[in-house]
């Protein structure tokens, strides 16, 4: 007897593995056509895979922008749903790009939070992925602050106020 999977139910630890392992092929062979050496390691975190790719030197840094990281992840994402049926939220992460852009988001808050200190009754933040903007939320919470996003698409951004 097969399990009926809806939707709604989360991903099991081993389903999100072999996420993973999906996504550490695909990227593997892109990274071998960009004849770009890099050390996978796969996890699960918060509910999603999590990939990271690692490198000696300098040979990430072509990759590891922000636009690039997100747009590697979305095919990432893609070939992992055609290879097993099933949407992915896979995180994916290039020389610690991850790391970098939290500190930028931290950045953006500080500099909203200073806005709202002077008086502002809001601060909105540029439109972001919904990755970015949940990292938002939890920056701002952390901050003492409530955040919200609104628009649709490619516009959603996260606006910040005080409580």
């Amino acid at each position: 007897m097969s399990e009926v999977v809806t939707g709604s139910t989360e991903p099991t630890v081993a389903q999100l593995e072999h996420e993973g392992d999906v996504a550490a092929d695909y990227l593997e062979e892109l990274l071998d056509i960009a004849d770009i050496d890099g050390d996978l390691n796969l996890d699960v975190r918060q509910g999603r895979a999590y990939v990271s790719v690692e490198a000696e030197g300098d040979g990430l840094s072509v990759l590891s922008a922000p636009e690039t990281v997100q747009a590697l992840q979305e095919l990432t994402r893609l070939a992992v749903q055609n290879k097993t049926g099933s949407f992915s939220r896979l995180i994916l992460d290039i020389g610690g790009s991850r790391d970098t852009r939290r500190r930028q988001l931290e950045t953006l808050v500080e500099a909203a939070a200073a806005k709202l200190d002077e008086g502002s009754s809001q601060a909105s933040l540029p439109a972001m992925s919904s990755y970015e903007r949940k990292l938002v939320h939890d920056i701002a919470a952390d901050r003492g602050l409530v955040s919200e996003s609104y628009g649709e698409g490619a516009d959603r951004h996260t606006v910040l106020r005080r409580r």
